[in-house]
């Protein structure tokens, strides 16, 4: 259980039957983090992570969060990371789909519980993203979605390519027989070179 006054350190203070206790606590907690005083008495930005060793997609989010840390930073905020559940596609069993509103409820519960007094949400795919969403309108804190944005195309014999959707096409065809496997493995080198979510 926590109260919700307050801003930046004071926002959600834990509840050990007094307030002043557990603003204290938490700033020598957040003081032992290498943070200085004048930094802790900034508004608190969260920065909410999908990123995942199992999320390929996402594999470019050390460099987007950082870029946002610096962002907020130079707006006077403090940037706080934090991890939130990750949804890789072709990692999950047995979709990713199935995941979606677990992932909304720990964006949400995240958000709320954690003294932010904004958050910004990076994520990539047609589930992160509306998870993301979903969750920090139900938490009621104002927030900013991040799109990562799409991988690059890739090309193979001369041909454009895009990972969804050139993916199954050429598996199709190396399942019907009219491919052979090394043409599929080497347009697999195409259509899949780049972070980002898939086309």
């Amino acid at each position: 259980m926590s109260t919700g006054d307050g801003t930046g350190l004071a926002r959600g203070l834990t509840n050990y039957g007094d307030r002043d206790f557990a603003l204290y606590l938490r700033r020598s907690f957040a003081r032992s983090m290498g943070y200085s005083t004048a930094a802790l008495g900034r508004p608190i930005v969260g920065i909410a992570d999908s990123g995942s060793g199992f999320n390929n997609c996402h594999r470019h989010f050390p460099e987007l969060v950082d870029a946002v840390k610096r962002g907020v930073l130079a707006a006077g905020g403090l940037p706080l990371e934090f991890p939130t559940i990750s949804l890789g596609e072709v990692f999950l069993e047995p979709t990713s789909m199935l995941y979606r509103n677990l992932m909304s409820m720990d964006v949400e519960e995240m958000v709320r519980a954690q003294p932010m007094d904004a958050v910004v949400l990076v994520g990539g795919c047609d589930k992160t993203v509306p998870a993301q969403l979903m969750g920090a309108a139900s938490a009621g804190v104002p927030a900013v979605q991040l799109v990562a944005g799409p991988m690059m195309t890739g090309r193979h014999e001369g041909e454009r390519l895009g990972a969804c959707t050139d993916c199954r096409r050429f598996w199709g065809r190396y399942r019907a027989g009219r491919s052979r496997a090394s043409r599929s493995t080497a347009s697999r080198r195409g259509w899949r070179r780049r972070p980002g979510r898939a086309r």
